[in-house]
């Protein structure tokens, strides 16, 4: 357990003299999303992963805080300086603000369906919202699940999917009460300097395909990887692909 202010994150690190990589997961789960890829990339790399408060093996947050912050006191606490960002959605969006505000540490980034602060996101459909209204009102946790699966999870509702998504479930009372939304983003993405890849499944939100695209023409440089057959959990989806393709942005950087 990190301390993180007043609170506590639950956090992995593998350990090793390799390049460090830190893994962000995504607000429609929890770190071990990562359970796929985690004994291939620590072969290579030193590895670490953490649960973002109330989700996973993480305490639900007291007091206010910013994910950023959060991650800055993950990396303080072991000690790492320069560091190879991976982040799913959510935890996208917290790499490319630890990026544009510290670009020194940050050696590349690869974005796995990344969100981003400051972009203004349609409205969702009245009847999708009434929907979930009511399942939150009448705790039904299974009906809330399935209609993250309708709208996150299209490629289908395996165990590991569904888990990921309950999860997520539970650590959003806390998240609501507490977190605090770091500094928009969005408008800054010309900044990012460090090599970049964008990952993004075809069977995602069209919302935020549109979104993806648009980082990924913003961000200098960026490569855009699309993934067929692939929705909101692509470690879960096509673990090879994403492994191979985190170890060829770390490798690259390091040999150059």
């Amino acid at each position: 357990m990190v301390p993180v202010g007043n609170d506590k994150v639950w956090a992995q690190d593998s350990g090793g003299r390799g390049p460090v990589v830190v893994l962000s997961h995504p607000g429609v789960g929890d770190s071990r999303v990562w359970d796929p890829v985690w004994p291939a990339l620590t072969q290579a790399c030193r590895v670490i992963r953490y649960d973002v408060r109330g989700y996973g093996r993480s305490p639900a947050a007291t007091r206010n805080y910013t994910r950023l912050g959060d991650l800055r006191e993950v990396l303080s606490h072991f000690g790492v300086d320069r560091v190879h960002l991976v982040g799913c959605s959510m935890g996208g969006a917290t790499s490319i603000d630890l990026a544009l505000a510290e670009p020194h540490r940050v050696e590349t980034l690869t974005l796995l369906c990344p969100g981003v602060t400051g972009y203004t996101w349609p409205d969702e459909p009245p009847e999708l919202i009434a929907e979930f209204e009511a399942l939150d009102a009448a705790g039904d946790v299974d009906g809330i699940v399935d209609v993250y699966q309708r709208m996150w999870a299209a490629a289908g509702p395996t165990p590991e999917v569904l888990e990921q998504l309950r999860s997520a479930v539970r650590a959003e009372p806390s998240a609501e009460q507490f977190e605090q939304e770091d500094e928009p983003a969005f408008d800054r993405l010309y900044d990012l300097h460090m090599p970049t890849v964008l990952m993004l499944g075809d069977l995602d939100r069209p919302v935020l395909i549109a979104c993806d695209e648009e980082m990924a023409r913003r961000i200098p440089g960026c490569q855009l990887i699309w993934m067929p057959g692939v929705d909101h959990l692509p470690p879960l989806r096509e673990p090879a692909l994403v492994t191979r393709t985190i170890l060829d942005q770390v490798l690259r950087s390091s040999r150059g």
